[in-house]
């Protein structure tokens, strides 16, 4: 089961709030805050499209890309045995740590099969 509602490239999050009785959520993986909500699950969608319309259009009179700007550079925390086969797979392969986490992250993110969250 995903949490996630997608349109026009864009992921958009998706809540339950009990209290208030309503569906809620927010764009991710973009530098502003834009929100939408639902009392449906047919009501938070379209507000959700809505809401990504309404954002490309206002990027697009700013200037702006959509998309949370990413610098290629980010840190990850693994177990300490992980981290040591990771190295030891370098060495052997004559290759970076960097390479090999590179190398990883594209089969896991590029391939077609089922993935950590597919």
């Amino acid at each position: 089961m995903k949490d996630v509602l997608e349109y026009k490239e864009c992921i958009g999050s998706v809540r339950f709030s009990a209290e208030d009785e309503v569906f809620h959520g927010k764009i991710e993986g973009i530098d502003d805050l834009v929100s939408y909500e639902g009392t449906t699950v047919a009501e938070l969608k379209k507000n959700f499209r809505n809401a990504v319309d309404d954002y490309i259009v206002l990027c697009g009179e700013a200037g702006k890309k959509p998309a949370k700007s990413c610098k290629g550079t980010f840190n990850v925390r693994i177990p300490v045995d992980l981290h040591q086969a990771a190295v030891r797979k370098a060495t052997l392969l004559g290759v970076s740590l960097n390479q090999v986490v590179k190398s990883a992250l594209e089969r896991e993110v590029f391939s077609t099969g089922k993935g950590v969250h597919a």
